[in-house]
């Protein structure tokens, strides 16, 4: 299965999120509506192997080359097509918060990850 993790920034969560399901041995991908320049540092500093990814604009083959699209925050801005199976999840932005916040945003996105199909 081919997953499409999106956010706004593609900066935190829908990052995390590709990094947890690759772990896992899915196929994964993430975009943002209007990405960062970079990760937020307080996720790299959680998941060093992060630090290097740059953020990337959310486009129509992403979206295209998705079997499950995961939505976290973009609100409008996110692709809708048909016959595309979608879930939203909703979730804390881990921007600029405290180790112990983004902590628990990995752990919650890390549940979800594991419920999805590979």
């Amino acid at each position: 299965m081919n997953v499409l993790f999106v956010c706004r920034q593609n900066a935190g969560r829908s990052q995390i999120a590709q990094a947890l399901y690759e772990r896992r041995g899915g196929n994964a991908r993430s975009a943002g509506t209007t990405p960062a320049s970079r990760v937020h540092p307080e996720v790299a500093q959680l998941m060093p192997e992060l630090a290097d990814r740059v953020p990337k604009q959310l486009d129509d083959a992403d979206a295209e080359w998705a079997d499950l699209l995961v939505t976290m925050g973009c609100g409008d801005a996110c692709p809708v097509l048909p016959g595309k199976r979608y879930l939203d999840w909703e979730l804390d932005d881990p921007a600029g918060q405290d180790a112990e916040t983004v902590r628990r945003i990995r752990d919650e996105i890390e549940l979800r990850v594991a419920a999805l199909p590979l």
